[in-house]
């Protein structure tokens, strides 16, 4: 009885599933309740029903998410939608990642572009700039002996034409057809008539015209000032050639050549988005790495305002302004778009009021600038909030991120940076910047420190008129790591961080109850040193003696309620003599960890500073590197002394005292 039952059940499973496989596209799109949006448009439209029913296609079915997603309404004026998803031949998404493109059954046959995405955890497969939910796709179906098949897709795909422009005889336009009649195509409210008059005048008509998969970029005529800055090798810079790159597929951060490039000129073209950008705005920065007499060395960015328009030999990107092109200020490009990479950062001065506005003065007036901006991203640290409230310290740290009368490329700034570290004088009086390049094969990556605070520069070389900007990872001057935390991040303080590992001392320097000053030797302090006392120093890093290390460590270490800033120092250990001297005359007295630290500070012309200790002048490489626990002083040379680790030998054993533990043994051993 059981087997018969099983025979039986076995009989209907089958039975439903021939029914099922025999269902066709049309049924089966009537059938998914995640498709009803589009079935009701296939249904409405007597063509779209007539090629279901009688040809092989390829559907990419927009899944009723994406219709939530798409502007304007289901209505009759867009059920000729439905032939642009339809495409000539069924296709399997297999098969779809060996093709470039499907021409579609909408007048014309223009085509869908695919593309497939590379991704660690498997391939995305898209078409145009909708991405195929592939796990959810490969639905197949035959109808009168024709194969058919579904996908669902994450986007309403849309044609460049409509049927007004299919009336007027334009059904598959390329690049060229677009920008020439460009009126009669639903791109509103933008305009591309000053870019179309510059391809006219120049004889560039080639360009958009050529056949083959390529991305073109158009500037709207809203971005466009000097229109006379556009020539030849400027639109050849608003082409990538044979390459298809909608926004959705494309990788960031990736650089395009374009058809600018040759022996004297080299210009490269990459997507990119500020992280974190609510806005999901793309923009397009292009990147002239070889200038020439008309088109110097720099970046543009520029935002795609209206990005993905599909034609018959690529995709279009309208964008805000040219590329290549350098005709703004720097207070220009910070202001030019509300919600631009710098939005934040244009915010943050225009907070601080009459400060911000003199701040913006400084950078108008000045000759030439260096400008470090903040990203957005940067400015939602949690750190941030403690100063953006008083208008005073904001004027500080605005003036920490300006270098005038400098023009700092990235690659100036690395080919100064060869020898020593590079050091740019601030607007903020008596502050520098000082920078890192940490090199790996062909990339490199640039850091710059200011106020304590080590940033990355995301985006360099921003070009405008009067200056450069870079775009960095941080804000400078508002502190977020400990002493700690500096010591084991900053580059040049590797050797004073790997001394105090030998014991415990670093692990205090975690603690944020405490203020703590610390005189912190750079590497290079500690290469010199080992040239003046090689044998000192030798004991000093050897880990079995790491009692000895950190006696050392503890003299440069010093605690109290608040740190000792240079300027405090220079006032604590310098008398006036008259109104216009002032000379040093005694030492002052901190209390470090170990006894007592005896020292005077100078303060040079050039702002820069100078420790006396026991006879020594020590430069102080990075005065007032603030941490959220205290202060630290980079400093060009230990406070060591040759006597201070000495041997004593018994029996053919090397013992290593300090000269202080070697006097209180002395002191016991008389009193015994």
């Amino acid at each position: 009885m059981c087997a018969i039952l099983w025979v039986l059940y076995g009989a209907i499973f089958t039975l439903i599933n021939t029914q099922r496989s025999s269902a066709s596209i049309l049924e089966k799109l009537d059938a998914d309740p995640d498709l009803s949006q589009f079935s009701f448009m296939v249904k409405n439209n007597p063509e779209a029903k007539f090629t279901l029913e009688y040809k092989s296609v390829t559907v990419f079915a927009p899944i009723n998410a994406a219709f939530q997603k798409y502007p304007k309404p289901i209505d009759e004026s867009q059920f000729y939608l439905t032939l642009y998803h339809m495409g000539s031949l069924a296709k399997t998404t297999d098969q779809l990642a060996t093709m470039t493109h499907i021409n579609t059954e909408l007048e014309g046959h223009p085509p869908l572009w695919i593309t497939t995405k590379s991704d660690p955890n498997g391939n995305e497969l898209y078409v145009n700039n909708a991405k195929i939910l592939q796990d959810l796709s490969n639905i197949k179906a035959k109808n009168n002996g024709k194969e058919q098949v579904v996908h669902k897709i994450d986007e309403v795909l849309v044609p460049t034409t409509s049927p007004r422009t299919l009336a007027s005889g334009l059904a598959k336009p390329n690049a060229l057809d677009f920008l020439s009649q460009f009126e009669t195509l639903d791109i509103n409210p933008y305009r591309v008539r000053n870019f179309r008059q510059r391809v006219q005048q120049l004889q560039k008509q080639d360009v958009f015209r050529n056949m083959g998969t390529h991305t073109f970029f158009i500037p709207i005529d809203e971005g466009i000032l000097h229109s006379d800055l556009i020539d030849n090798k400027t639109i050849d810079g608003h082409l990538i050639p044979k390459k298809v790159l909608f926004t959705a597929p494309t990788h960031r951060d990736i650089a395009f050549e374009t058809t600018a490039n040759g022996d004297n000129l080299k210009v490269y073209i990459t997507f990119f988005q500020e992280p974190n950008d609510k806005t999901e705005a793309v923009y397009i920065k292009s990147e002239t790495r070889v200038g020439d007499a008309r088109h110097s060395p720099g970046v543009v960015i520029s935002e795609i305002v209206k990005p993905n328009i599909p034609v018959e030999n690529g995709v279009i990107h309208l964008i805000q302004k040219p590329l290549m092109v350098v005709d703004t200020t720097v207070n220009q490009f910070l202001q030019e778009k509300g919600e631009g990479p710098l939005s934040r950062f244009v915010e943050a001065i225009a907070d601080t009021g009459d400060l911000g506005k003199d701040f913006l003065r400084t950078i108008e007036r000045a000759r030439t600038i260096t400008l470090f901006a903040p990203s957005n991203a940067a400015w939602n640290r949690g750190t941030i909030k403690s100063v953006l409230g008083s208008p005073e310290r904001m004027q500080e740290i605005l003036y920490l991120h300006l270098v005038v009368d400098e023009r700092l490329t990235k690659d100036q700034i690395m080919k100064n940076n060869k020898r020593q570290v590079y050091q740019a004088p601030t607007m903020n009086a008596g502050k520098n910047l000082y920078f890192n390049v940490a090199t790996s094969g062909d990339d490199s990556v640039l850091t710059v420190e200011g106020g304590g605070v080590n940033a990355t520069v995301i985006q360099a070389n921003i070009a405008a008129t009067n200056g450069i900007i870079h775009i960095i990872d941080r804000v400078l001057g508002v502190p977020y790591t400990t002493v700690y935390d500096k010591l084991q991040q900053d580059p040049m303080l590797n050797e004073t961080f790997h001394l105090g590992s030998f014991g415990d001392f670093n692990a205090q320097l975690n603690n944020t109850k405490k203020k703590f000053t610390f005189f912190v030797p750079r590497d290079k302090a500690w290469a010199d040193a080992r040239l003046i006392q090689p044998s000192t120093v030798k004991k000093l890093f050897m880990r079995e003696l790491g009692y000895y290390a950190q006696q050392i460590l503890q003299r440069h270490l010093v605690e109290s309620e608040v740190p000792y800033t240079m300027e405090r120092l220079v006032k604590l250990t310098t008398n006036k003599t008259n109104s216009a001297t002032r000379v040093p005359r005694k030492e002052v007295e901190l209390q470090s960890l170990r006894s007592t630290l005896r020292i005077s500070v100078e303060e040079r012309q050039n702002h820069t500073y100078v420790i006396h200790w026991k006879g020594n002048r020590i430069p102080v490489f990075r005065p007032n590197v603030e941490c959220t626990n205290g202060i630290i002083h980079v400093i060009d040379a230990p406070f060591l002394q040759e006597d201070d680790i000495r041997v004593i030998r018994d029996s053919g054993v090397g013992i290593f005292l300090s000269s202080n533990l070697l006097m209180v043994l002395l002191v016991k051993w008389l009193f015994l």
